[in-house]
């Protein structure tokens, strides 16, 4: 039975085609964000307006009927409300229309257990990177099944943080990739280092590299220490989560996760302490349909009926407040 994934918390429009843990179809369909950042009325109605072309393009994909479909996910949060909104009815709408059960999803949830799959992962700690948060994870038993919190940030996530960055640079597309292309080949300038146990914050780091910026500093130097200090941060805590947890594998995921420099910092911790690393393709690591469709086919699975009532949208819903099945 296959199950469909809608994915629409941000920018991109996500439907996935997955069955029996086999990703069949995974279509992406991205707002275009300019020098001005996010609209979110504008990227909802970018979602409305390509959600039906998406699924239909998902299901040539995957060489399926809409018939096929068994059951609905989509995400339920966290993210933008007029963005999730768009999936949400989408989801209660198919699943009307198909008399198959709709599953919500919660966003951070999905790109760990995407990772989990693709990397051969069973139980790792977790660092999760995008736009709207950043967080160490593991999964603990009690008081029922859930990611635990163990480190997160106290502002911003990384990737608002670099997307910011890349505003008041007037770099064009704003995002954090395109800081890491203008980085490459600078040198490194002191900048704010601020870690809290497993925590940290970013916001003193942004000020002052956007100050530099109009300093006398080249763009290019500014660039490279922000992107290194930022990771370096992630790395010193996201290590001492290791040492607590005793984990022996760690995995690295979300929309950040795309950065080959993070890749190899926090793989070059794995193999310090000889643990297993995991990061999946970037397809998986950007927010996609497929992760929501893994998770939801695994609510299928254990027989988990979700009512109607509970089928709403939650910018702010937290990861450790998830069930995990």
């Amino acid at each position: 039975m296959a199950v469909l994934g809608i994915e629409s918390s941000a920018h991109t429009l996500g439907i996935g085609i997955v069955e029996n843990g086999k990703v069949l179809a995974n279509e992406r369909m991205m707002y275009k964000i300019t020098d001005k950042g996010i609209i979110p009325s504008k990227v909802a109605d970018f979602h409305a307006g390509n959600v039906r072309e998406a699924v239909h393009s998902a299901l040539r994909h995957a060489s399926l009927r809409l018939s096929d479909i068994g059951a609905i996910g989509y995400t339920k949060g966290p993210g933008i409300g007029a963005c999730l909104q768009v999936g949400n009815v989408a989801a209660l709408s198919l699943a009307q229309r198909l008399r198959v059960p709709v599953f919500p999803v919660n966003h951070a949830v999905a790109h760990i257990e995407i990772t989990k799959a693709m990397a051969g992962l069973a139980d790792p700690v977790a660092l999760y990177v995008s736009g709207g948060n950043s967080q160490i994870l593991a999964l603990v038993g009690e008081p029922f099944r859930h990611y635990h919190i163990y480190g997160e940030t106290f502002d911003i996530g990384v990737g608002n943080m670099l997307d910011s960055f890349a505003r008041s640079a007037k770099l064009n597309p704003a995002w954090g990739s395109t800081v890491a292309m203008v980085a490459k080949g600078g040198k490194y300038l002191e900048m704010p280092y601020t870690v809290k146990g497993m925590d940290f914050t970013f916001t003193g780091l942004l000020t002052n590299a956007t100050a530099l910026l109009g300093g006398g500093k080249t763009l290019q130097d500014v660039a490279y220490s922000l992107q290194e200090t930022a990771f370096s941060m992630l790395c010193e805590a996201t290590e001492r989560a290791l040492f607590l947890t005793k984990k022996r594998e760690l995995a690295l995921c979300g929309g950040v996760a795309q950065s080959a420099r993070l890749q190899e910092m926090i793989g070059s911790i794995a193999k310090a302490h000889r643990i297993k690393f995991g990061v999946a393709k970037n397809e998986f690591n950007a927010d996609n349909g497929a992760m929501i469709a893994i998770v939801a086919e695994r609510m299928f699975e254990s027989g988990r009926a979700v009512p109607l009532s509970e089928c709403t949208v939650n910018q702010r819903y937290r990861i450790d407040s998830s069930v995990v099945v």
